[in-house]
């Protein structure tokens, strides 16, 4: 018997069209959040719609588009001129937990995703006023 790599959850989960649906909904939530929609310096959210559906793809398995166009992750460093409070990420993990559960993903990768998220959106936070 031999041992066949499970795949990524990216393809599990039903690849870019699905990454597309869950970063779509996200930034809908966004928009309507004023205080975490603060933290966008763009006017128009499609850049961050870009770069956040690129990572997330990569990172799950997908295409390696992010690291291509925009080089090493480095998502604390490159959220360093932010100042994210507890409460900003209490508010982009509302909205992300959101456009999760509007996906209808299967429980085992949901639950992965999900640890994932809180772990990352912890990992950001660098301002506690």
């Amino acid at each position: 018997m031999t041992d066949q790599p499970q795949p990524s959850l990216y393809h599990r989960v039903g690849g870019h069209e699905t990454f597309v649906r869950l970063v779509d909904a996200f930034y809908d939530g966004v928009a309507g959040d004023p205080e975490l929609r603060a933290l966008y310096p763009e006017q128009d959210l499609g850049p961050a719609n870009l770069r956040l559906r690129m990572f997330l793809e990569q990172y799950w398995g997908g295409p390696h588009d992010y690291s291509e166009q925009r080089g090493h992750p480095r998502l604390r460093i490159r959220h360093a001129p932010y100042p994210v409070t507890p409460d900003q990420r209490d508010r982009w993990l509302r909205h992300m937990n959101a456009a999760l559960d509007s996906l209808g993903l299967p429980e085992p990768e949901l639950a992965e995703f999900r640890e994932y998220v809180t772990r990352a959106a912890a990992f950001m936070v660098n301002t506690f006023d």
